[in-house]
């Protein structure tokens, strides 16, 4: 029978890469994301290419929502074999003392709590079955801080830790927890960190050739596709000219 994969955060970036990918891998897919409209568009595209899709339009922060749709789900879409912890964001680049407060709840409601909820409400059906693996989308902004990350920074070393303690606790089971920490990704990250400047959000990624989104989905398909006895537990990816969360080399 065909395993199925939820992504979180479908919509765009990382998340709509790792959906083309296990769709592409023979995977069922279920795809979640805030923007009904463009989960529609995605779901069309995943079809297109021959995968058995469910999309569910619901935002992680709210905890009633995301218990109402993985409650919802149908027995043909209820065993979850991989669930990719994708969504997230980065919002404002300003020193701690001036940060603002509603960019600090979004990330931490979503980062951190949202994670944490798709984790508890997916992660007993495996338990019961002894069979699953988590994929939690970290950063390399969680092994250490760079100058104004500090919310963002510290939401990804959360998960981070949660993701060690989570293989700890299913150490037992033959449920594998893996933590891919991408670097430098040209997605919609940065436009949305900087609301929608573009100018600063190119900005970025001038002088370098960063990571796709592509290439961090491949990661996460090849932490998948190991042998069951095989845990890839942390992956960090970096562009060729990354040194560092803050260390990045620009012609």
């Amino acid at each position: 029978m065909k395993k199925t994969v939820l992504v979180t955060g479908a919509t765009s970036g990382i998340g709509e890469a790792c959906a083309h990918r296990f769709a592409q891998g023979g995977y069922n897919v279920i795809i979640t994301g805030r923007r009904a409209q463009l989960l529609a568009e995605l779901r069309k595209k995943l079809e297109a290419e021959g995968a058995k899709v469910l999309a569910l339009a619901f935002d992680i922060r709210n905890r009633a929502a995301a218990t109402k749709a993985i409650e919802s789900l149908t027995v043909e879409w209820q065993d979850i074999d991989v669930l990719i912890n994708n969504a997230g964001l980065a919002l404002g680049l300003e020193p701690a003392y001036e940060g603002h407060w509603d960019d600090w709840e979004t990330m931490i409601d979503t980062n951190i709590k949202g994670l944490l909820t798709m984790t508890r409400l997916v992660t007993p059906r495996m338990v019961q079955r002894n069979s699953g693996h988590i994929i939690n989308i970290g950063s390399v902004a969680g092994d250490a801080a760079y100058a104004n990350g500090n919310v963002y920074c510290a939401t990804k070393a959360a998960v981070k830790t949660f993701t060690d303690g989570l293989r700890i606790d299913l150490a037992s089971t033959n449920i594998r927890v893996t933590n891919v920490k991408p670097g430098l990704v040209e997605t919609h990250f940065s436009n949305v960190r900087f609301h929608g400047d573009d100018a600063r959000a190119e900005g970025v990624y001038r002088g370098i050739q960063p990571l796709t989104g592509a290439n961090i989905a491949d990661v996460a398909y090849y932490a998948a596709s190991a042998p069951a006895h095989v845990q890839v537990a942390e992956v960090l990816v970096l562009a060729t000219h990354q040194g560092s969360g803050s260390v990045i080399h620009r012609d």
